[in-house]
């Protein structure tokens, strides 16, 4: 009997347990339910959060030449804009080292090590200080008014402002 009726009194604790935290919990299962199901637009379980941090930081080329034709094409005279871009250096990362080093009687000896850190289910990742952009080394634009100063000149002076180069490394030229 002794055993019935600790059950029903643990039972009767636990269903006050509930009343009382019943909020805490629901957000709590709430909170769960949204890391269980997948993101709409197709997200799911191929995007880890690594994953996304470092795709945006990547640099596209077509993607920024694209958005400079679109761009440069709505300056008035200019009309239909096509844009090569070319690069000087690549994109890099610098990494985070972990140095130390030995001393003997005769020599120094450094042992360098890339810093890593656990990204969950068994993946590893660097640690990246610092991210690199490419430099540009020069830009043709080839655009129907390209042989008007005056289209030049807006058109040097905004390729100039996206890319950081000098005017003498942009050539604007004439086309169909």
């Amino acid at each position: 009997m002794k055993g019935a009726e600790a059950a029903v009194q643990a039972g009767k604790k636990l269903a006050g347990a509930l009343e009382k935290y019943k909020f805490v919990l629901l957000v709590l299962l709430a909170g769960i339910l949204l890391l269980v199901l997948p993101l709409p637009g197709g997200g799911g379980a191929e995007e880890l959060p690594g994953e996304t941090a470092a795709a945006g930081a990547e640099f596209d080329l077509d993607a920024l030449e694209r958005r400079m034709e679109a761009a440069l094409s709505r300056i008035e005279g200019a009309g239909e804009v096509s844009v090569v871009l070319t690069l000087r250096s690549g994109t890099r990362q610098v990494l985070a080292q972990d140095v130390s080093s030995a001393r003997s009687q005769e020599d120094q000896e450094e042992d360098r090590t890339t810093v890593v850190v656990s990204a969950g289910s068994g993946r590893e990742e660097a640690v990246a200080l610092q991210q690199i952009y490419p430099q540009f080394q020069g830009a043709l634009v080839v655009c129907a008014g390209g042989d008007d100063p005056a289209v030049q000149l807006k058109l040097v002076e905004a390729v100039s402002a996206l890319t950081g180069l000098g005017s003498d490394k942009i050539s604007i030229c004439k086309g169909r």
